[in-house]
Parts: C-alpha cells; sequence; structure tokens
C-alpha cells in the first residue's frame, strides 16, 4: 500500500489575539474560538498547517471530528470524485501525486473554519 504525507492547513476561519476584556461576541464578529490566541499563545491564521496524525491534539476537536472520515478515506489511498470546479474549493485528484480536499466544521455561522486537506503521494 502506498504511504502518504498529510497536511491539513487553515483555508478560511478568522482569529484574533484576546488580550483582556472587553470580550468579542465570537458569532457576531465571525471569529472562530479554536483559533483565538492570548498573550502565551498567538492566534492562529488562514494558512496554518498541521500535519497528520501528529498534530490532531492541537486542533479543534469539532473540527477533528469533521476530517476523520475524510482522513481515513485519504490515507488508505481512496480519492473523492468531486471536485467543485469553478469555486476557490477547486481539488487536485492525482492518487499516485497530489490529492487535495475541502472540508468544513461544523459551526453553522460566519465562525466557521474550511480547511484543506493536502495528501501527497511519498516515493515507493
Amino acid at each position: 500500500m502506498p504511504e502518504y504525507d498529510i497536511t491539513i492547513e487553515i483555508f478560511e476561519g478568522k482569529g484574533a489575539t484576546i488580550t483582556g476584556p472587553p470580550f468579542p461576541d465570537l458569532a457576531k464578529e465571525g471569529l472562530c474560538a479554536w483559533m483565538l490566541g492570548d498573550e502565551k499563545e498567538p492566534e492562529k491564521k488562514v494558512g496554518d498547517t498541521f500535519r497528520y496524525p501528529e498534530d490532531l491534539g492541537k486542533m479543534c476537536p469539532w473540527l477533528v471530528d469533521s476530517l476523520s472520515g475524510f482522513l481515513r478515506a485519504l490515507e488508505h489511498g481512496a480519492t473523492l470524485g468531486w471536485r467543485y470546479r469553478g469555486t476557490p474549493y477547486e481539488k487536485e485528484i492525482d492518487p499516485e501525486g497530489v490529492t487535495t480536499e475541502f472540508v468544513r466544521c461544523p459551526d453553522p455561522t460566519a465562525s466557521g473554519v474550511v480547511v484543506k486537506i493536502t495528501r501527497t503521494a511519498l516515493p515507493g
């Protein structure tokens, strides 16, 4: 079975650095609670990447739950045929090269996050 490198990148989402009161209304301002930072830890931003499976513990549990089926399929060589042509979520599908997939977290408000999973086939 082929081996893959899998990364998860924040594709859409909004964080902020919170240093104390007044605290923002997350849903009203479209801020993701997981992406927030403070004086000790920087906020997460679009473009930040996480390695699978090593970094799952650094990610929002709701987001990880949304990703789990996609990650299982991709790590076992599957591809998901829908392409989202003509949208910002248009995918690459190459079982022997790079395959991408986009997944939205379950937050139904403007605070929701979209990540891009990139699976790269490693030389055999």
